[in-house]
């Protein structure tokens, strides 16, 4: 009599299970149009294939025209978010957005803490809708606790002016090496400062986005700026980048890529109300008109990430 195989086991299961997305923890708020916050990172999170971990830090009130406020959430709760995923599954990056108020930055800057190796993609948006009162606090937590942890720090040429040189007084605004050494200051290695203006030989006029370190500008790319707003463009960025850095991609490639990312996806934009347009994040896996017409080409999702590893040098 042949005896039963024994049973599979959990360890044996594991050994035979393909190995998982690089998984990225992104601190941000909830955003009910689903065009930034917490949305925004996990769709782009995983068109790039990988898997995110959300940690709703803020529920902001907001349409997809303008921020009016926010309902904040107790640190502790930010927190307890964090630490017990993290118990569980081990992470390969973070993403840091809007954190609510400097008692939810000082939370998230003792779970960084305990996770010194993990690169930090950082997006600083901006925070104009918060009342005086509350936007310096937070912007002071932000500096001394958030910016140490960081590797990358994204942001809006402006936004970055205005947070890191307020006292900047020359006519020219800053450089992004400028802008590198001031976050250097505070322990950041890199800024990657989009929506610099520049201006061409004819009418049209440029953007330029370039990662810069205190030693000077590393590597960027520039596109035809076009009169269209957009929700969303910083997040998507950040994410794009946070989620490519954990997957093992090198700082200048993954810079690269999600500058594509970004392009592409607020090319395939889309207006879902009376406000800006929404970044279309899986623009990569819509059909095609070939796909549409029974055509002999490859599927659109296959297709859609070849194309996504070029870019039309062109972002909005």
């Amino acid at each position: 009599m042949t005896p039963d195989p024994l049973p599979a086991t959990a360890s044996d299961d594991a050994a035979t299970e393909p190995p998982p997305p690089a998984c990225v923890m992104c601190f941000n708020a909830s955003d009910p149009s689903g065009a930034g916050g917490i949305a925004g990172d996990v769709s782009t999170i995983a068109a790039m294939g990988a898997h995110a971990l959300p940690v709703v830090t803020s529920i902001v009130m907001r349409d997809t025209a303008d921020t009016f406020d926010q309902h904040e959430i107790d640190p502790e709760a930010v927190a307890e978010q964090a630490r017990t995923i993290l118990e569980d599954v081990t992470i390969a990056g973070w993403k840091v957005g809007f954190l609510g108020n400097a008692d939810n930055i000082s939370a998230v800057a003792e779970v960084l803490s305990d996770y010194t190796e993990i690169p930090l993609v950082t997006y600083l948006p901006g925070l104009s809708w918060l009342e005086e009162e509350q936007l310096q606090p937070y912007l002071d937590a932000f500096r001394e606790l958030i910016l140490p942890a960081t590797e990358v720090l994204v942001g809006n040429h402006k936004t970055l002016q205005d947070f890191l040189l307020p006292d900047w007084e020359s006519e020219r605004p800053p450089s992004a090496r400028e802008l590198a050494v001031a976050a250097g200051e505070h322990g950041t290695r890199y800024v990657l400062v989009t929506g610099i203006m520049l201006t061409g030989k004819g009418p049209e006029q440029f953007i330029d986005n370039v990662l810069a370190s205190p030693q000077g500008a590393i590597t960027g790319e520039k596109f035809e700026r076009f009169d269209a707003g957009f929700v969303g463009a910083g997040d998507t960025l950040a994410a794009a980048l946070a989620a490519l850095l954990a997957a093992g991609s090198e700082l200048q490639a993954a810079v690269g890529e999600a500058l594509a990312f970004l392009d592409q996806s607020l090319d395939a934009g889309f207006r879902p109300g009376m406000g800006q347009i929404v970044p279309d994040r899986f623009f990569w896996a819509l059909p095609g008109p070939d796909d549409e017409e029974g055509g002999d080409e490859a599927p659109a999702a296959e297709a859609g990430v070849e194309e996504r590893k070029s870019t039309s040098r062109r972002i909005h």
